[in-house]
Parts: C-alpha cells; sequence; structure tokens
C-alpha cells in the first residue's frame, strides 16, 4: 500500500517530556505518509563527533533543521520537525515558518506522566531504531528540562497522543484531526512520492562541524 498524501503541505511539531515517544511516534507517521522526517539528533549526531548540547551546538542544530524544513516546504513537501518544541516563543517561530511557505501548522502534545518519561530516559538502548542517536541523561538534566517546558495554550492548534498507547491509536488520533482539518482524505488518492535523499547542510564554521556537506538521509 502506498503512503497516505496531505492535501496542502503541512508542518508537524512535537512537544513532551523527554521519554515522552516523540521520535517514536515521528518515525512510524513518516513512514506511513508523505511526510520528511528531520530529527534533530539524528542531525547533531552526523554534525558533530561528540555532542555538547551547549547552546553553541544547539544553534548550529535548529538552523540547519529550519533551513531544511524551509526547502521542504518551498517544494510543497510536508515535514514532521523532529525537536522538543518546548517553549511558547519556539512554537510561535514555527508556526510563522510554516505560514511563510502556505503550509498548516499543527502541534502533537505526547503526554505521559514524569516518572515513566524518566524510567524510559534511563533505559534507552542504542541499539534500537527510536534510540540510536538519543542523548543519555541524568535526573538532574531531565528534571531541568521539564522545569523549563511551557504547555501549549488553548489557541495553539494541537492534538493530545498517550505517550503510552501502542502508535496505531496515536496515529487514529491525529489522522482524525488532520481529517477534521481537511488535511488529509479519507482515502489514499495519491501516487506522488517524497524526496528519500537530501545534501541540503551548509557549511558551518562552528564547534567541530565538518567543513564539508553531508548527506542526510530523511526518512
Amino acid at each position: 500500500m502506498g503512503k497516505q498524501d496531505f492535501t496542502r503541505p503541512v508542518l508537524i511539531v512535537l512537544y513532551g517530556f523527554p521519554g515522552s515517544g516523540k521520535t517514536f511516534f515521528a518515525r512510524q507517521f513518516c513512514e506511513d505518509m508523505k511526510i520528511a522526517h528531520i530529527y534533530d539528533d539524528k542531525i547533531r549526531n552526523e554534525l558533530f563527533e561528540k555532542p555538547k548540547y551547549d547552546r553553541q551546538e544547539n544553534e548550529i542544530v535548529k538552523n540547519i533543521m529550519n533551513y531544511m524544513t524551509e526547502e521542504f516546504l518551498n517544494t510543497g513537501v510536508s515535514v514532521v520537525y523532529d525537536a522538543n518544541a518546548t517553549r511558547i516563543s519556539q512554537r510561535k517561530a514555527l508556526r510563522d515558518l510554516s505560514i511563510k511557505f502556505k503550509a498548516e501548522p499543527v502541534l502533537i502534545w505526547l503526554q505521559i506522566d514524569i516518572e515513566s518519561a524518566f524510567i524510559r530516559v534511563v533505559k534507552r538502548d542504542k541499539r534500537k531504531a527510536d534510540d540510536k542517536y538519543a542523548s543519555s541523561m541524568d535526573r538532574t538534566t531531565f528534571d531541568s528540562i521539564v522545569q523549563n517546558m511551557q504547555n501549549p495554550h488553548y489557541n495553539e492548534n494541537y492534538v493530545v497522543l498517550s505517550g503510552k498507547h501502542t502508535y496505531t491509536t496515536q496515529k487514529q488520533m491525529t489522522m482524525k484531526k488532520l481529517f477534521d482539518m481537511g488535511l488529509v482524505l479519507p482515502s489514499n488518492s495519491s501516487s506522488s512520492a517524497k524526496p528519500e535523499l537530501v545534501n541540503r547542510i551548509p557549511n558551518a564554521q562552528a564547534g567541530r562541524v565538518n567543513n564539508y556537506r553531508r548527506n542526510i538521509f530523511i526518512r
């Protein structure tokens, strides 16, 4: 069965505790839909031999993600922006970016209790597809991230998913939201394909970035 398409470009943004299942959902959703998966931790590991997760490195990764998102949306390809949009200002910037390229922004809020989320973080296994690029995290770092998160406001267009539900249930909820917004059709009616390979990483001059262009595979 072919991948389902959207009626117009969509920018899906993710929000939730570390360990809530954002990449778990994003990876599988991108396998089912005609949508590019732009994943911050994968890009970070492609660029930096030993990621530091400091401010300078974060800025480089964000700029590359935004650049790739703009390139895809500009050609009518939908995007899952797989980075935790923890701040209201981050989400507003991404909404503005989507509007600039005539795409529809949709926020996916993965909800799970804090202790379950932390246990998942501690048990991350690099041999698993969804944990391969994820960073290890101690309790202090985890709590700091959680304490600085800003939950979506009522005026943000979002759908709430349980981080403990199966992907099938999560997809059903997401597709209902997208259908209600007129962003998907009830049946698969398009045969166009999305790009499988992009080579759009600009040269970066800061940190331990390789000063040559790297191929990034988008799932």
